[in-house]
C-alpha cells in the first residue's frame, strides 16, 4: 500500500521543515509549499490525503485554499487542519464554519498532538471508505455520492476507464509495478482534467480493479479522454522492460500449457451523457456506461487498435 500523503502549507521554513522531517518519520509522504498557489497546484495534480494549512501566507490566506479546495468536487473531501498564530474568535469561526476545516489549532502546538489529530483523521477517511489506496482518488462512498447528484442534473458526462491487459502485467511485473501503472493513470488523468476542464470535473478510482470514473461536460469530455488516450498509448510502454516495449506484447503460459501474446496495456473507455437517460439509480447509469465500455474494447479488438472510446447513445 502506498504511503498517505500530507500537504504541510507553512511559509517559515524552521516549522516547514519540523513538520516535514517529523511526519515523514512517521511513515507519511509529505509534500510542502510556502506560497498557497504552489498548495493549489500540488492539490490538482497529486490530491494528498490531509492538509495542514496556515492561514498567514504571502500570496493568500489559508482560508483562500480551503475554500478553492472546498469547492472543487476533486478536493472537497480531503481533511484540513489549521496550525496558525492567528487564535481570534472569528478566524476560528472563518476556519470551522465557513471553509469547514475539521481542526483549528493555533501555535505553539503540541507535534505529537497534532500527529494524533492527523492520525485519527485519516482513520477516519479510511473507514468510510473515501480514498483509493494507491491513487489516493476519491472512491467508493464518495463516487456514489457524485453520481447522485448527477442524476438530478443535467448537462453532463460521464466517463469509465479500464486499463486492459493489467491484470497480466501485474502478474507478469509484480504487483509494486502495477501500482505505479495505476499512479501514472491517475496522473494522466489529473493533468488532463487540470489542462482542459473545469472546476466542477470528478476524477475518482473504482475501489476494485483499474477502472477510473471522469465526470465533466460533455462540450469538454471528448478533448479530455482523447488526450488522455493519446498520452497513455504514448508513456505506457516506459513501464515495461525493452524486449516487451520493442515487440509490443507479453508472452504468457495459459492453463493449456501453451504460449500467448498478450498486448501491451491501453484503455477502453465507455461515455454516456444526460441525454442517454433518463437514468434512475445509480445502477442503472453504472450498467449503462460499462455496456458502452465494453462496445470500445470489442471495437478496439476487431480494429486492431490500442486504446478507444465509444460515446453513448447521444453521439
Amino acid at each position: 500500500m502506498s504511503k498517505e500523503r500530507i500537504l504541510v502549507v507553512e511559509d517559515q521554513p524552521d516549522i516547514s521543515s519540523l513538520l516535514k522531517i517529523y511526519f515523514t518519520s512517521q511513515g507519511y509522504e509529505v509534500f510542502t509549499a510556502m506560497r498557497g498557489s504552489h498548495a493549489l497546484e500540488i492539490c490538482s495534480k497529486t490530491p494528498p490525503n490531509l492538509a495542514l494549512l496556515d492561514v498567514n501566507l504571502p500570496d493568500m490566506e489559508g482560508y483562500d485554499i480551503g475554500r478553492a479546495l472546498r469547492a472543487s468536487p476533486r478536493t472537497r473531501h480531503i481533511p484540513i487542519i489549521f496550525l496558525t498564530a492567528r487564535g481570534e474568535r472569528r478566524d476560528r469561526l472563518v476556519g470551522l464554519g465557513e471553509v469547514q476545516a475539521q481542526y483549528y489549532i493555533v501555535k505553539p502546538f503540541d507535534i505529537e498532538e497534532v500527529h494524533t489529530i492527523v492520525k485519527n483523521q485519516l482513520d477516519e477517511a479510511r473507514r468510510k471508505n473515501q480514498l483509493h489506496p494507491v491513487t489516493n482518488l476519491p472512491t467508493a462512498d464518495l463516487i456514489g455520492d457524485h453520481l447522485r447528484l448527477l442524476l438530478s442534473a443535467q448537462g453532463w458526462s460521464m466517463a469509465l476507464l479500464h486499463i486492459n491487459g493489467f491484470e497480466t502485467f501485474t502478474q507478469s511485473y509484480g504487483s509494486v509495478v502495477g501500482e505505479d501503472v495505476l499512479k501514472f493513470t491517475a496522473l494522466l488523468l489529473n493533468e488532463a482534467v487540470n489542462e482542459l476542464g473545469g472546476n466542477d470535473d470528478f476524477v475518482g478510482h473504482m475501489v476494485v480493479g483499474p477502472a477510473f470514473v471522469l465526470t465533466s461536460s460533455p462540450e469538454r469530455i471528448k478533448t479530455i479522454v482523447e488526450r488522455l488516450l493519446t498520452r497513455f498509448d504514448e508513456e505506457i510502454g516506459l513501464h515495461y522492460n525493452f524486449r516487451h516495449r520493442k515487440q509490443g506484447y507479453i508472452e504468457i503460459t495459459d492453463d493449456a500449457g501453451g504460449t500467448r501474446q498478450v498486448p501491451l496495456m491501453a484503455l477502453s473507455v465507455g461515455v454516456v451523457t444526460s441525454e442517454d437517460g433518463p437514468f434512475y439509480d445509480i445502477r442503472e447509469l453504472s450498467e449503462t456506461v460499462e455496456e458502452t465500455r465494453q462496445r470500445a474494447l470489442h471495437e478496439a479488438r476487431e480494429q486492431g487498435k490500442k486504446s478507444w472510446v465509444v460515446f453513448g447513445r447521444s453521439r
